[in-house]
């Protein structure tokens, strides 16, 4: 994407042009993960489609709006609708809203997502904590000149998920009485479900996990300085490993039940970020 700088930059002034708060704070929020906004205070609403520079969704189950609003004493900007690479949008295209979420001023992003499960010891509806991920796409949305403005050349990806917002988030989950298993998340092109060859391939290669979203935002979050906690819903267990097949319907409905406990943990780990 050519001046990206430059058209982040019209993106934020449009922005800012709306809203009257300053968040520091982002979710993105992953199919069927929607009702957290319903925590939120104060609510001002732009859609993707008002804000310039913007790519539009095209998923069942994203809205394609960004929500500011208030959680007890913080301000959050949450993404109603993410971009994924399956869709055609370039890996630029698809980190394209965290970009300007740090030129407006965010710090800290939770990023949520509706996955299949590899761990055998993961049901439809368990939560888990991503502790890492493997990038299965053989892209990634750093290719390309780099801009000092934004971030190195070379980042560092050692703690790409940072443990302190990871203990911060156990800790809460412990006194809620909210279960969850922590693992590591593959990020698979898609737009098909794995073959079951794939899943024993990426199975010994250590995911517990996997999906098409989630990875390029945290790569390109940890370019930018900001800080990564990432919640994944396992929605389904993955190829070969699940009876029957799949459907886009059926993830989105696991996501949705599973909403109001992850929507409950991730409401009061806003509240101590």
């Amino acid at each position: 994407m050519e001046n990206l700088y430059e058209k982040v930059e019209e993106s934020v002034a449009y922005l800012k042009s709306k809203i009257t708060k300053k968040p520091t704070i982002g979710i993105i929020l992953g199919s069927g993960l929607g009702g957290l906004v319903d925590q939120f205070e104060d609510k001002e609403e732009i859609l993707y489609s008002d804000i310039p520079n913007f790519p539009l969704v095209s998923v069942e189950g994203h809205k394609g709006s960004l929500l500011v609003g208030t959680i007890g004493d913080k301000t959050v900007l949450a993404m109603q609708g993410r971009f994924h690479y399956y869709e055609g949008y370039t890996m630029k295209e698809v980190t394209y809203p965290i970009f300007v979420m740090k030129l407006l001023g965010i710090e800290k992003i939770i990023v949520t997502n509706a996955c299949g499960g590899i761990n055998t010891d993961f049901n439809p509806g368990t939560l888990m904590i991503i502790n890492d991920f493997i990038n299965l796409t053989a892209n990634n949305p750093l290719i390309g000149s780099n801009d000092e403005r934004f971030g190195p050349r070379f980042p560092d990806m050692s703690e790409p998920y940072k443990h302190y917002l990871i203990d911060k988030a156990k800790g809460i989950a412990d006194k809620k009485n909210i279960s969850y298993k922590e693992g590591v998340y593959a990020h698979f092109t898609g737009p098909y479900y794995e073959t079951a060859a794939e899943i024993r391939a990426y199975g010994r290669m250590g995911a517990d996990a996997i999906g098409m979203s989630t990875v390029p935002e945290t790569i390109v979050a940890n370019y930018l300085g900001i800080d990564v906690l990432g919640i994944a819903c396992i929605t389904n267990m993955a190829t070969g490993i699940q009876k029957g097949k799949h459907s886009h319907a059926n993830v989105v409905d696991v996501a949705n039940k599973a909403s109001a406990a992850l929507c409950d943990w991730v409401t009061d780990i806003v509240k101590e970020m």
